[in-house]
């Protein structure tokens, strides 16, 4: 399981994804280019010292994480694209995760664009309230991680 922020604007998101995903156990993918710079202060007051114990590939395209994924997908290392967007029509907790899925987010100004959504293998979304537009990328990332690992079995082992 991998979670892959798609040009990411906001470093205090980022940071917390960060922070999640080293706190789970999980890779991350960074599809450059950052709307910030990637040492930023912002980033790292999130993160915190947890930015050490997580896995991050940084691509520096769109061009070049699929030039990625399609190498991985040669060796049987890589699983489905699941994309969390307002978008969709499958709630994530209707989905069945794979422990090899990598799970992309969009932009916080943007979301993710049609060569995003066309490259997805499946799109799940959040259920929201009427009237309710999107959630905060990182608490959407946080809520289908969550159930992905719940899915899968992935959880990090908890101590008795």
């Amino acid at each position: 399981m991998r979670l892959a922020l798609f040009e990411p604007d906001i470093p205090q998101n980022t940071g917390a994804i960060l922070r999640l995903a080293a706190c789970l156990g999980v890779g991350v993918d960074i599809i450059e280019p950052c709307g910030f710079v990637f040492t930023d202060a912002r980033l790292k007051r999130a993160g915190m010292d947890y930015l050490g114990a997580v896995s991050i590939t940084r691509h520096s395209s769109w061009a070049a994480f699929t030039e990625s994924r399609d190498a991985g997908r040669l060796s049987g290392n890589a699983g489905r694209l699941v994309l969390l967007t307002t978008k969709a029509n499958v709630a994530y907790t209707d989905f069945v995760f794979d422990a090899l899925d990598t799970l992309i987010v969009g932009r916080e100004s943007a979301g993710a664009p049609r060569t995003v959504h066309q490259a997805a293998d499946a799109r799940v979304k959040v259920p929201m309230g009427d009237g309710m537009r999107s959630l905060n990328v990182a608490l959407a990332s946080a809520m289908v991680l969550g159930e992905a690992l719940r899915q899968t079995g992935r959880f990090p082992a908890t101590e008795a």
